[in-house]
């Protein structure tokens, strides 16, 4: 059977037809599309599979931890800034090991299309000694997942499979199964000395882990994935890994390289390969998607004379995404002139949504601080974020998931008033918590508001972990119902939301604020879903 799948679709598909019982995830750009698929496939919900959205990328992987503990398949799915939240569990799951097949999905963004950096999540890999695989194609995805799934399973290992934008979010046809495999049964063979890391423990599975290594290369070397073309022009050689062997291919007619390619697509580095190119070569270029992860390591396993070139030498740019015609280039290839954007094509930044509700919050906010000499108000990661843009120019920090209310705090600490932090609900329940904790503990003279959508706005509308909880959350966590407020952010209400902001910056110790309306692009769709319901009645 065929279908015409975006990358993110194949390795959803892939998971599903390899036995999955279970998806964990927090949506993030290019990753959020996996997780719908499944939420959406026919299969999973005859089969159960969970796919229910988690809290944040720790609470996912932990949660994969112990599905895989039971048995089962698990597949856990974010974007690269992702893993650096999931990175204890993560790293520590090579040390436990697995029983079902655990897949981590990670979708890096060159180029920062809906990001804060570049990160190359390939390091992540080498760093806590698993196995990773690099798809080329959306065919490549697709099928890589049950091959990891099996070699997660027979190494008892996690395996980190790394996508970037292009290919998350680009289609192809894809050749499918007709006969999913079935989920795997509990079992319980799971050992205790091996999942409790106490340092007795930890030591002897580092050593296991450790030794492995030498046997995930050789696999990686003797991988279909990974593959030796021969050429006839031996002054230079092409490693290209991921997508970048894509680009390699477009710039030769027929797919018709003269020199020799060396495809990577699984880890640890296949150092055999890498040597016998370095051999037959007179220089080498490597083209990889992302930081200079292989280009870097080459310096280290090449014998002889041959000249390394790629992105650390300039024939490739440093920064940002390839394409066939950067690649083009860096082969020394003619690339015909582009087309240039017209000068009387006026710029369009995003902007907030008409009739969004932190729109009033901003507007809001905006009037009362003028009020007040060298306020600082500290963002987080959401659509709120535009709050920095023009016509609001309202934030002045937005760092990472959460760091709004911990750095108000550090802000206050110094000395800093008035200091705000401004939040929405599903960052403050990924990673806000923990900070209004302990601001709450210090009764830090804070602002906080909490801007809350009632959903996951910025990747697409999806639930958000705490609505119709924050109340009961700041109340949990020891804040007083006297600092304690909900608004509704409509222009009538400005009035009310204005002085509840002068009297809480006012007020020299750590309060919290609620505008609560649900996000204008969630409300058309429920509303669209309830005419539609009515229409069948």
């Amino acid at each position: 059977m065929k279908k015409l799948l975006l990358g993110d679709e194949a390795i959803a598909q892939g998971a599903l037809d390899a036995g999955l019982s279970g998806v964990y995830a927090y949506p993030g750009t290019p990753s959020t599309e996996i997780t719908e698929y499944i939420q959406e496939s026919q299969l999973a919900k005859e089969r159960g599979v969970h796919s229910r959205w988690s809290t944040n990328e720790k609470t996912a992987m932990e949660a994969a931890l112990g599905m895989s503990y039971m048995g089962k398949r698990a597949l856990v799915c974010m974007k690269h800034v992702g893993l650096n939240v999931c990175a204890d569990p993560f790293v520590n799951s090579a040390m436990t090991g697995t029983n079902g097949g655990i897949i981590v999905l990670v979708a890096d963004d060159p180029s920062m299309h809906s990001s804060q950096d570049e990160q190359d999540s390939r390091f992540y890999g080498k760093f806590a000694m698993v196995p990773t695989l690099e798809p080329s194609s959306q065919q490549e995805a697709y099928n890589m997942m049950a091959e990891a799934y099996e070699l997660s399973e027979r190494m008892q290992l996690p395996v980190l499979m790394r996508v970037t934008t292009r290919m998350a979010h680009s289609r192809a046809v894809v050749e499918i199964c007709d006969t999913p495999r079935e989920q795997n049964a509990l079992n319980y063979d799971a050992k205790a000395a091996n999942w409790v890391l106490l340092p007795a423990n930890a030591r002897r599975r580092n050593v296991v882990v450790t030794g492995q290594q030498a046997e995930l290369e050789q696999m990686a070397v003797e991988s279909k994935y990974n593959k030796y073309v021969e050429g006839t022009d031996h002054s230079l050689g092409i490693i290209a890994s991921g997508i970048g062997y894509n680009y390699v291919m477009e710039s030769f007619q027929n797919g018709k390289c003269p020199y020799p390619v060396l495809k990577i697509s699984q880890y640890p580095l296949p150092k055999a390969l890498v040597r016998r190119m370095t051999e037959e070569c007179d220089a080498v270029l490597v083209v990889e998607e992302g930081q200079p992860f292989i280009e870097d390591m080459l310096r280290g396993v090449m014998p002889g004379n041959a000249e390394v070139k790629g992105r650390l030498t300039g024939e490739l740019p440093r920064t940002g995404e390839l394409n066939p015609d950067v690649v083009k280039r860096a082969l020394g290839m003619e690339v015909p002139e582009n087309y240039t954007a017209c000068d009387d094509v006026a710029p369009r930044p995003p902007m907030l949504c008409q009739g969004c509700g932190h729109r009033d919050v901003y507007t809001a906010l905006n009037e009362v601080l003028r009020e007040y000499e060298n306020a600082r108000v500290f963002g987080d990661i959401g659509c709120y974020t535009l709050g920095f843009l023009p016509p609001y120019k309202a934030i002045h920090s937005c760092v990472d998931m959460g760091a709004s209310i911990t750095m108000a705090k550090g802000a206050a600490d110094a000395g800093q008033w008035p200091s705000v932090a401004i939040i929405g609900d599903s960052t403050f329940t990924h990673s806000g918590m923990t900070g209004l904790l302990d601001a709450i503990n210090e009764n830090a003279d804070i602002t906080v508001i909490i801007s809350d959508n009632l959903t996951t706005a910025m990747t697409g509308g999806q639930d958000s972990a705490g609505t119709n909880k924050f109340e009961a959350i700041c109340r949990g966590l020891g804040l007083s119902d006297e600092h304690l407020h909900v608004v509704v952010p409509l222009a009538k209400n400005m009035p009310e939301i204005t002085q509840l902001l002068r009297d809480e910056i006012n007020y020299h110790g750590t309060s919290v604020i609620i505008p609560r309306r649900e996000c204008m692009q969630t409300l058309q769709r429920h509303l669209k879903q309830k005419r539609a319901k009515e229409a069948k009645q």
